[in-house]
């Protein structure tokens, strides 16, 4: 690390302190520019994730409701598109109200949810769905195991 020494002012004998030495790349300074680039990205990402929300529901407003023609699964896929969205939303602004810290439930949430859509889209293939289906059985274990472990060993 790159240190500059200063010199303090004489003490009051008249004799000079020995230099002060500070440090320029500070690990707490970097952290702060670290944490404040995060920051800056993830409201531009809730912005733009707030404008593609507003077209997923414009698309399924105009589009399915309005219209005569109305395919059941595209609408489910659009509504599922929604709500990751929507998920992602509410994790960005978990985010910033528990103070820097993003909980694990909602990566599991968004896993369950992107893993119904898939099986939604996706549902020519029996063993791929199978696969599917058994994704999200773990993550539904993984989410019970979260919320049974105490969160003082987390």
């Amino acid at each position: 690390m790159s240190e500059i020494p200063i010199l303090q002012n004489e003490s009051k004998l008249g004799q000079k302190s020995q230099p002060k030495k500070v440090v320029l790349f500070n690990p707490v300074t970097i952290s702060i520019i670290l944490q404040t680039i995060l920051n800056v990205a993830l409201i531009i990402l809730g912005l733009v994730l707030s404008i593609m929300l507003g077209k997923e529901l414009y698309s399924a407003l105009i589009l399915h409701v309005l219209s005569d023609q109305m395919d059941f699964h595209t609408f489910l896929q659009e509504i599922l598109v929604f709500f990751l969205y929507f998920e992602f939303i509410s994790m960005i602004v978990k985010y910033f109200r528990d103070h820097y810290h993003f909980p694990l439930r909602y990566f599991v949430y968004i896993g369950i949810t992107a893993m119904v859509r898939l099986i939604i889209v996706e549902h020519n293939d029996a063993i791929k769905t199978l696969l599917y289906s058994l994704v999200i059985l773990v993550l539904i274990i993984g989410y019970y195991i979260i919320n049974k472990t105490p969160r003082e060993r987390l």
